[in-house]
Order: structure tokens, then sequence, then C-alpha cells
């Protein structure tokens, strides 16, 4: 058995005292101290979290965004520069082998973020799709006579090794970051005759990230996240990481800056609705049972799973939220059944909400029950606790 890698940061995190734990293949903090305080840290103020885990691929070239067309479900080639789009890496038969981040830097420059326990699977999915990927004919002799290239014009580059990146999230997100010292808010010329363009955090809407630097160091700042709140990825060398994480953390000490760890981000998470690969994801998952259908994209474009998505069954199950009373959390793997005790799904994802202060919970069920309003049960070791469908997510935050 492979031991856990450790990302750049952990020294650090075992001088904050974090309880460690193997996800995904990596050590990770679980908690600095109180997994409940650094929840509300990120609801009130702000938390930081080590996301150095997580794999980072560059995909370049001029057919690079038609390429992620045909690799991913969603449609990459009409993106806005700097904007980011959630996307879907799916199977031959349709299922989800892994959710992603799609940032696109330039016309011919895209950054995939990837889970962390995917890493390898993406890196040979998208090679291999590179190879097979059915580009146009191009010229390559002085006659002017064409040949078939596959993957010409495309570059895929894993990154994650040469990367750190930190997710600042919460109210207060902004206003720390624009206090961090050393921070250039300039987006540097990338080709002989560009200008360089400075910016401010203000022009950075949601789903869209910037280039900028950090004392120096290439920096990319995305205003994405994983928790229901405002807040930005901040991706950057794995020799740099270090440096940026002690210096968001002094800027965001008097705002209530804390560190956060994983028992956090999944109750953050699971608040919002947000769902996470090997709960609510998986190769036995398809896009709509999940109520991503949204991200598939329509029309004739030809992508992998495409064909297997048409037969998609009917009566597959479909992801639900539940809301119950009193302080048992259903938890993943529990069973949800009707009145009459039959079983009808199962949780994949449950807590007491640290944020509402009541048990919430995800979990597929039948097409039948999954109606908002349905009075269902979930069976809490033996006890069935009351609980309603509720459409997703639980929390919003407010604008």
């Amino acid at each position: 058995m492979t031991d856990p890698r450790s990302t750049p940061l952990r020294e650090r995190h075992e001088a904050l005292g974090a309880a460690l734990t193997d996800f995904g293949g990596w050590q990770m903090p679980v908690r600095y101290g109180s997994d409940l305080a650094e929840h509300r840290a990120v609801r009130e103020s702000a938390g930081l979290f080590d996301v150095s885990h997580m794999a980072e691929f560059l995909v370049t070239g001029a057919h690079a965004g038609a390429f992620l067309d045909f690799a991913l479900a969603a449609r990459h080639s009409t993106m806005p520069l700097g904007k980011a789009k959630y996307s879907l890496l799916l199977s031959e038969e349709g299922s989800i082998l892994d959710d992603l981040i799609v940032y696109r830097l330039d016309e011919d420059w895209f950054v995939v973020i990837a889970n962390a326990g995917n890493a390898a699977l993406v890196a040979e999915t998208l090679a291999a799709r590179r190879e097979a990927y059915p580009l146009p004919e191009v010229p390559v002799a002085d006659d002017g006579s064409f040949a078939f290239v596959p993957g010409r014009h495309v570059r895929v580059e894993d990154a994650s090794s040469a990367t750190g990146l930190v997710a600042l999230q919460g109210p207060r997100a902004a206003e720390i970051l624009a206090a961090l010292d050393g921070l250039d808010l300039t987006v540097p010329a990338r080709r002989q005759g560009d200008t360089p363009q400075p910016w401010t955090l203000d022009e950075l809407p949601y789903y869209a990230a910037r280039s900028a630097s950090f004392r120096g160091a290439a920096l990319l700042i995305a205003r994405t996240g994983y928790t229901g709140e405002d807040g930005f990825e901040l991706l950057v060398s794995a020799d740099t990481v270090g440096d940026l994480w002690d210096a968001l953390l002094e800027a965001g000490e008097p705002l209530g800056l804390v560190p956060a760890g994983l028992a956090a981000r999944d109750t953050l998470r699971l608040e919002a609705g947000m769902p996470l690969h090997g709960h609510e994801l998986s190769r036995d998952i398809r896009p709509a049972q999940a109520g991503l259908g949204r991200v598939v994209k329509s029309g004739d474009d030809d992508f992998v799973g495409k064909a297997a998505l048409a037969a998609s069954a009917a009566d597959a199950p479909v992801l639900v939220g539940l809301v119950s009373e009193g302080r048992r959390a259903g938890r993943a793997g529990y069973a949800v059944v009707d009145a009459a005790g039959t079983a009808v799904g199962e949780i994949t994802s449950g807590a007491l909400s640290p944020t509402l202060g009541h048990p919430i919970a995800m979990a597929y069920v039948a097409p039948a029950v999954s109606g908002d309003g349905t009075e269902l049960f979930i069976d809490v070791r033996g006890t069935r606790i009351p609980a309603t469908v509720t459409a997703l997510p639980f929390y919003r935050r407010k604008k």
C-alpha cells in the first residue's frame, strides 16, 4: 500500500496543530481545532484551505478548445477569455469519471483542475482522448498534401507536482486578499507586443479568473470555491505556496481568518448542495441523475459518452435533498424508506448543519418519491427518522 503524499504545506499544518488524515491518497488536515468553529468562520468571516492535493492540467494549442469539447461533456471552445466553467469527464457509457473546473486564460490556453483521487485516471483519459481526437486534415508536405494526425496542435501537460493551490473563502475574502502584502493585480504580457493589464478584485466576477503575481511569482486568481460563499482559489508554484499561505494568514488575522480543514469543507459544501466525487458522483451515476444535465452540451456536437446518454433509463435514481428535525443525521450508506418501510433510496452525504441547526442530507431516491415536500424516512441504525425532500441547495449566501 502506497503511503499518502504530502502537500508543500504539511509542516505548516503540523505547526498549527492540525489533525491529519489520508484523503484521496494525500495526508490532509481534517481540522486545526474545532471544525464547527472553522465552518462558522467561513460563513461569517473567512477560512483558508490547503487544496494543493488537487490535480492541475494545462491544455494548450490551436485546437485546445475544440479538443476539450470532444473530451469533456461541456462546451469550452466558446468560453470567453478569463472565464471558468464546471465540467464533467464522462466514460464511454455516459457515467461520471470526474467533475472538473476549466479555466480559459487565452485563446489557446486552458487550465483544468481535477479531483485528487482521480488525478491518474484524468491524466490517462485526457492523453488517450488527445490521440483519438478527430482533428481536421492538416498540410504535412511541401506539395500541399494532407494527412490526419491525431492530437496535432493540442498539448496536455500534468502540472500537478509543480503547483500549489489554496482556497480563501468567506464574506471577507476579498477584503483579505486586497490586503495581501506583495500582491500585484496585473495581467502580464504573454506575447511580444502585448501590454500588461492592471485590474481590480471588484472587476473579477464569480466563475472567472485573472493572472496576477505574488512577490514576483506568477499567480492565478479564480473567483471560485467549494463552500457556497464568496471567495478565491489561488494557484501558484509549489515553491511559493508556503509564503502565500503565511502572508494570507497574516493579512487575514485581524479580519477573523482561520485555517480550515476537510471537516469544515465537507459541511460547507453539503449545505451548499455541492456534490462530492465518491459520494454523489461516480462511475455508476450519469449527469441527469445528479441534477447536472444542464452541464452537458446539447446540439450536434460530438463528445465522448454522448451516444450512451441518449439511452439513459427513465427510472434511474435521482439526487435530492432531505431535511429532518432533531439532532440525528443520516450518513452515507443509510437507507431511505417510504411510509410502508420499503427501501426507496440511499444517503450519499449527511450531517447536522452548523448553519441551519438541523440535519440535512443528500440522497439518491426513486423518481416517484423525488418531488419537493415528499415525506420519507431515514433508517438511522434501526430508527426511522422522518425526512422531507427539498430542493438543493440547503443554504444560499447573502449577496
